[in-house]
């Protein structure tokens, strides 16, 4: 199997060892790794995030990870632009790129281009997440078929994200979020990406979830977010949606103990995770899926 020649890409929901899985193949075939996470890329967020940790960045070179401060917002495009710097510095020094991590919409910007829609009023923005609330998923999906019936073939209704972004793109623009990914196109060809989908069963998943949360507060979580509530970051930027900070700061205002903390931030990685499978539903049906217990089977063919 020649990946060496290949931009490698490793997608799959959080806590499923991904990481873990870049670093071993990464050693096989003299690759180097670069961040596909968005909370990762926050110089902050070491331990919150679930950053690889300092030895593996001394067995093997790492990019991307912990360089933007948590008072700025980071884009997709933004990321794109410094990935495919990446890419090509790599393939230079003769090195495989392997790009690993959790978020969905930067994988579909590397492979498909990146979309440029207007930005969108704050004003529309929070007027259809209302409409959403108040009428539910269901209801809601139905009024975006009806205003975009184009979007009925590309989105899972319980898609939430997607179903919220599509109808603001058709209100606001007057033309379908999937008119405006017509015009996108990629940098790259499809023959350049190997593409990888860690498939993790979700028994196990959760229960590594909750090993995950627990092993955290074991490393000082709690003084990582009590800095960042130092600093006095706004409620709109990006990392303010960090899993764990509401819960954690719920704990420093004594209004829930240790254990409600865990059982809370396992539960909304959860969610989290079962998001990022949903995107794979969604956008990576051509990537080969790769259980933990073929993984060693998959290394070995190398």
């Amino acid at each position: 199997m020649d990946l060496k020649s290949k931009i490698i890409l490793i997608y799959g929901p959080t806590a499923s060892g991904k990481s873990l899985f870049a670093i071993k193949l990464a050693k096989k075939i003299k690759g180097e790794i670069v961040n596909a996470d968005s909370m990762q890329v926050y110089k902050e967020f070491k331990i919150l995030s679930a950053r690889p940790l300092k030895k593996d960045y001394q067995k093997i070179k790492h990019h991307l990870y912990g360089f933007v401060s948590v008072k700025k917002n980071f884009s997709t495009g933004d990321w794109l632009k410094l990935v495919s710097q990446k890419i090509l510095d790599i393939k230079k020094r003769n090195k495989t790129p392997i790009i690993v991590g959790g978020t969905g919409l930067y994988f579909k910007a590397l492979t498909d281009g990146l979309v440029i829609i207007p930005n969108i009023p704050s004003k529309v923005r929070k007027k259809i997440r209302s409409l959403h609330q108040k009428i539910g998923p269901k209801n809601f999906f139905s009024r975006l078929i009806k205003l975009d019936p184009v979007a009925k073939n590309h989105i899972n209704p319980s898609d939430t994200q997607r179903t919220i972004r599509a109808y603001e793109v058709k209100y606001y623009t007057k033309k379908s979020l999937f008119d405006w990914f017509k015009n996108t196109k990629s940098n790259y060809q499809k023959n350049h990406f190997y593409k990888i989908y860690i498939d993790y069963p979700r028994e196990e998943l959760i229960s590594r979830i909750k090993f995950r949360a627990e092993e955290m507060f074991k490393k000082r979580v709690i003084s990582e977010v009590k800095k960042f509530i130092g600093l006095k970051v706004s409620k709109n930027k990006t990392s303010s949606k960090a899993i764990g900070i509401a819960e954690i700061k719920d704990y420093l205002n004594k209004k829930i103990d240790i254990d409600e903390v865990i059982e809370k931030i396992s539960i909304k990685t959860r969610q989290y995770a079962k998001r990022q499978a949903t995107w794979r539903r969604g956008h990576m049906l051509d990537w080969k899926q790769l259980k933990p217990t073929g993984i060693k089977k998959f290394l070995k063919k190398i």
